[in-house]
């Protein structure tokens, strides 16, 4: 506000802009998928490889939905490796003809650890989808993109990547898959199982417990990391080592041939 005679008058505030962005398109209901492989080498002598084939069901996802990952791994080299899965955000600034990139994990899950000569697969593993601003595709200086990043941990080497790229939108899907259908299902299916399982009768008296004869086993041990797989926010995988308390010692009774018991201690 401009003044005669006095100083001008100004006030900012922020406010952001959203595009309303609709996942229930054609585009992004579409499922997309890819294939990577990797060889892996020791002291540059061939080590076997490393290859992964994952897939999802649509590209387009709103906050708090799950994405459903199918994926098959497979370990032909001499280390044991780690499949994971996470969700990652790029953001990209233009301006004077320089551009600014930030890359963020914002959640990640996974796998069990491969041995060598070994496959996993997964079918229907869940990551759910952050709190979220959605994706801006169509500004010249702002863009803001999301993948989901299928990665495998291989020691000693770099990690074999395949990502898929994500639409973040405001407007949720819409739509009853199959594979809803079928959770729902087997949730019934549980429900009965467990309904069952609780009618059965309990018997009435308890069997005997190993802590009557054997002093307490605490797993107060220090945990050390299995492999080391661990980078960023993930949590890697421990294991503790402690020693099993020894059975009690009992005595044996041998019959002599006149008849007296004699006590033998055995250790």
């Amino acid at each position: 506000m401009e003044r005669p005679s006095q100083d001008v008058l100004e006030c900012r505030r922020h406010f952001e802009v959203e595009e309303p962005l609709d996942v229930n398109t054609p585009d992004l209901l579409s499922p997309t998928g890819g294939m990577k492989e990797k060889k892996v080498t020791c002291m540059f002598i061939p080590d076997g490889q490393v290859s992964l084939n994952a897939k999802i069901d649509r590209r387009g996802f709103c906050e708090g939905e799950e994405i459903f990952i199918d994926a098959k791994f497979e370990n032909t080299c001499s280390r044991i490796v780690v499949p994971k899965a996470a969700i990652v955000a790029k953001h990209m600034y233009q301006a004077n003809g320089r551009t600014k990139l930030f890359r963020q994990k914002l959640s990640s899950v996974r796998g069990n650890h491969i041995i060598s000569g070994m496959c996993d697969a997964w079918q229907g593993k869940t990551i759910r989808v952050p709190k979220l601003k959605p994706s801006i595709l169509g500004c010249n200086i702002i863009r803001v993109e999301y993948a989901l990043m299928i990665y495998v941990h291989i020691p000693g080497s770099e990690k074999l990547v395949l990502e898929l790229p994500l639409v973040i939108g405001t407007v949720p899907y819409s739509g009853f898959g199959s594979r809803t259908n079928s959770m729902s299902s087997q949730e019934g299916t549980a429900s009965t199982a467990s309904a069952s399982w609780s009618s059965m009768s309990m018997p009435s008296s308890a069997p005997p417990s190993y802590c009557d004869v054997t002093r307490d086993c605490r797993l107060d041990q220090p945990l050390t990391p299995l492999l080391d797989d661990y980078d960023g926010g993930d949590s890697p995988i421990f294991m503790s080592s402690f020693p099993f308390p020894p059975l009690p010692t009992y005595s044996e009774v041998e019959e002599e041939y006149n008849g007296n018991a004699r006590m033998l201690p055995v250790y």
